[in-house]
């Protein structure tokens, strides 16, 4: 049975479907079946991130209401054998998802995939609660400011609250990625550091991924920055795909912007 990762936040903007896109082609590009899911419903980008906004005919929401079938609504990369995708429809309506139907969908691409990435809706919202409902892990994504970091607690706070495993009394397991951090602001004062922000949120840290003007570029062009072997910033999502598998893998120097590129340009020598 595979695994359901909700990648999820407190606050809107702070690159949670980027952050959704390039773990699930990174864990694909490990070899693991991957399905990113888009439950953003009204809002998705996730297909344009992942450059197949053109090959969408079905969405979540016409399986869980018996329009089609799992198979017909599910995208094939066009670059990846192992990676898949299932958009949100572009309904206005976020009370449309069952939590019944949403389980059962989950269930069933729990058989067919190692990994289920679910890309959750901003706030907290029915659309939210379902995407952290079934959730075997959560990965939270915050970036290096006060307001963004204190919505993150309180997310954390419903997922121990409100998901499936805490009403069994289990606990999802969590992890902290934090996300456009400039180093020499750090250094300055002028933005929270990694310290700074897990002693606030109080979990343990997956990735850091370092702000960089190419992940807007990337974006637009629908190609994951993951894909890119000589990007600094995919080479942060590929070391998160490989601690989500369980290696132990360093994490980037992050005291000095000096320090980052230096730290990275060594992996590729």
């Amino acid at each position: 049975m595979g695994e359901v990762i909700t990648i999820t936040s407190g606050k809107g903007g702070v690159g949670k479907s980027t952050t959704t896109a390039n773990v699930a082609t990174s864990l694909a590009k490990l070899g693991k079946k991957v399905v990113a899911v888009d439950f953003d419903i009204g809002l998705r980008n996730l297909d344009m991130i992942l450059g197949l906004e053109n090959r969408i005919v079905y969405d979540v929401v016409d399986v869980m209401e018996g329009r089609c079938n799992l198979a017909q609504a599910i995208i094939k990369d066009k670059r990846l054998d192992n990676l898949h995708f299932l958009p949100a429809s572009q309904t206005k309506d976020k009370s449309i998802l069952d939590k019944n139907k949403v389980e059962k969908l989950i269930n069933e691409l729990k058989k067919e995939f190692d990994y289920i990435l679910i890309d959750s809706p901003a706030g907290i919202e029915s659309g939210f609660e379902h995407s952290i409902y079934l959730a075997d892990r959560a990965l939270i994504v915050t970036t290096p400011e006060i307001s963004a970091v204190r919505d993150a607690d309180r997310v954390i706070g419903i997922i121990d609250a409100k998901s499936k495993k805490a009403k069994e009394g289990k606990e999802v397991l969590k992890h902290i990625i934090i996300n456009r951090i400039k180093p020499e602001l750090v250094e300055k004062g002028e933005m929270l550091s990694v310290e700074d922000i897990l002693h606030i949120l109080a979990l343990p840290l997956i990735g850091i991924v370092p702000d960089d003007e190419e992940i807007i570029k990337s974006t637009n062009l629908g190609e994951p920055i993951a894909l890119d072997e000589k990007s600094m910033v995919g080479e942060a999502f590929r070391r998160i795909a490989r601690r989500i598998l369980g290696e132990e893998v360093e994490f980037l120097d992050l005291k000095s912007k000096k320090g980052i590129f230096d730290k990275l340009k060594g992996l590729f020598k």
